[in-house]
Formats: C-alpha cells, structure tokens, sequence
C-alpha cells in the first residue's frame, strides 16, 4: 500500500510519545492511562457517553458548566462501543482517537502526496504526528476524529466526490463547532468554481452541498431548542467562558504576560507571529481553495477565541495545511537528513507531551 510508510511512521511517532509519557507517569507516581482517558475534556465525553446529555456542573462562584458544549458524536462511538464490547467508555475513547489518528495521517498523506509527491505526503503525516500537542492525538479528546472526518472530506473535495465530501463534512460538524470551517471549505470549493465559469451546479454537488453543513445544523438547533433559545449553543459556551471576541482577550493575556513575564510574552507573539506566517507560506504555495478556506477558518476561530487560552495550540492541530511548507521542503533534504530532522522533532514531541500532560492546566 502506497501510504504504508506515512502510517508506520506515524504510529512510530505516536508511540513513542506514548511510551515517553508513561516513563514520566510513572516516575511522577501518576498514571499515564488516567492521564490520557480520564482528565479535563475527555471526563466530559465520559459522562455524555454514560449518561447522555443533561449533567450540569456548579462553580463556587455561581456559574455553570453544562454537558451542552461537547458535540455528540464521539460520545456517541464511546457509548456505543462501550454496548458491544468490554471497553469502558473512557477506553473506548482512546480507541476512537487512535484509529481516528491513523485514518487522519492517511488522509493527510494522500494529499500531501497528491500536491507535492510521495515524500512531501509521509512528512506531512509525521509531522503533524510530532507537534508539540501531538499527544493530543492518543488521547480520549475529539481531535483526531473532527481531523480524521475533516481530512477525508477535504481529500474528497480534490477528488470532485461531493457527495462523500458532504457526507463527512456531515459528520465533523457532529463532532466540534469548528467544523463550520469544513462546512464552509466544501461549499467555496464547489460554488466559486460554477460563479467563475458561469454554470450551474451539477446534482451530485447539489447534494453534497445540502448534505455538508447538516450535523453542524442539527446540533445548534438541538441545543437551541433543550435551552429555549435561538443563541442556545453560544449561550451555554458563554457559560463556559468562551466566544468569539475577535482576539480581544488574546491580546489582553498576551499584553499580561508581557507586563509580568517579558519573556513568556515574547513567546506568545512569537508562536502567533509563526502560525500566521505559516499560513502566508500556504497562500504562496498556492495551495487549493478547500485547503486555503479550511485552514483559515480554524485559525481565526483558535486565535480570536476567548477562554482558556493554554488551550490554543491544541484547538489549531487540526489546520494541517499549515503544516505543508514544512512537509514538502522536508522532502527536498536528502533522506538522512529529513529523518533526522524529524526524528528530533518527535523526541522533543514526546518530551513536550509528557510534561504538558504533567501541569496543571487542561490542554
């Protein structure tokens, strides 16, 4: 199989910073399984899986914290296999995310591959296996699922399959708020082509384009209909302390680190320096229109996001075509030094994780 290397690259990658995290568990006196199944978010799919919808959690101050802010559909797998098999929820969680991961490295090979070639596509795959929150991917969280749908849907759109492009586009809406962006990369890429040729949309893209923003739909309206509100879904992540503020609050944490910490100040506008000037470098690629749409999205809805801001790097993995500058001038290096690049970007990777899972904060 033709993507076989990017994925035995990719589990490589992944299980050694599985491997680093548990030697640092258990020289901690922690556990590296609870650490990956059973803290922060992944506790929240738990309880939906368990007990569907309707837990509410009371904060000292007053305030509310409602179940309503996880999206459904990787609970929804927890439960599920959690009823045909001996997995708890928790661990049917991190099987999800570990299948999912694999099928989101294979869909990014192919499109790395497909842009770039073959050695662009299993870099792109290793190094999305080796950000500094790649752990995230072997955790209960619903990363690798919304990047796994994403990536397919995506992959689906180069290929013209609008009706499996919709489908999945579909179901990524069922799995975070950011799958708006997926929603939004399937209708440009359809609909700007027809404007610019002056034609009309053939029927499977019809359909595709119906069927894309469904689960994002039925979810807000859901959610707005149990709160008996248009707002429902905003209202209840407004409880949680988040929304779209335009960056305000980011710039209000950052301008705070720099009044406290010169240094860490200077760190957080170095880290959002990079990921827009990774994102410049895709415009010079001159990558596809999906692509471009897709990535821009999540990376405005990541950066001018209030709420917990530690959270960030995490809520931008899922933008893979920033990684592709990298992925494809990693191609060009001779294979020993690409590997060794890479190699090294995966220690620090796995080292990062370990300690990042280790603080006290929720990634």
């Amino acid at each position: 199989m033709r993507a076989a290397p990017a994925l035995l690259a990719y589990a490589g990658v992944r299980l050694l910073g599985v491997l680093v995290l548990a030697a640092w568990a258990a020289a901690s006196g922690k556990s590296a399984h609870q650490l990956l199944s059973a803290r922060w978010d992944s506790l929240w799919y738990t309880r939906v899986a368990e007990g569907w919808y309707g837990y509410t959690a009371r904060l000292p101050d007053g305030g509310t914290h409602s179940d309503l802010a996880f999206f459904p559909l990787l609970p929804a797998l927890e439960r599920g296999l959690s009823e045909i098999s001996p997995l708890s929820p928790a661990d049917a969680g991190l099987l999800v995310s570990g299948i999912s991961s694999l099928a989101a490295a294979w869909a990014l090979f192919l499109i790395g591959d497909r842009l770039y070639g073959r050695r662009a596509g299993i870099c792109l795959a290793v190094v999305w296996a080796a950000l500094p929150v790649g752990i995230v991917q072997s955790m209960a969280y619903s990363e690798s699922l919304f990047t796994a749908l994403a990536a397919w849907s995506l992959w689906a759109v180069l290929d013209r399959r609008w009706v499996t492009a919709g489908a999945l586009a579909a179901c990524a809406g069922l799995t975070r708020p950011v799958g708006a962006a997926v929603v939004a990369a399937v209708w440009l890429a359809a609909l700007v082509p027809c404007w610019r040729e002056r034609r009309r949309p053939e029927g499977r893209m019809v359909l595709g384009l119906l069927l894309a923003p469904l689960g994002w739909f039925a979810y807000f309206a859901w959610v707005g209909v149990r709160e008996g509100s248009v707002t429902g879904y905003l209202d209840v992540q407004g409880e949680w302390g988040n929304g779209f503020d335009g960056g305000w609050a980011f710039l209000g944490f950052i301008g705070e680190h720099l009044a406290g910490n010169v240094a860490a100040g200077l760190g957080l506008i170095a880290g959002v320096a990079l990921v827009i000037w990774l994102y410049v470098l895709c415009l010079r690629q001159r990558q596809p229109l999906p692509l471009l749409v897709y990535a821009g999205i999540v990376l405005v809805l990541a950066l001018c996001a209030k709420g917990y801001f530690g959270s960030k790097p995490r809520l931008m993995m899922p933008a893979f075509p920033l990684l592709l500058p990298a992925a494809a001038a990693l191609a060009r290096l001779r294979p020993v030094r690409a590997g060794l690049a890479l190699g090294a970007l995966a220690l620090v990777s796995a080292v990062y994780g370990a300690w990042w899972l280790h603080g006290s904060g929720p990634p």
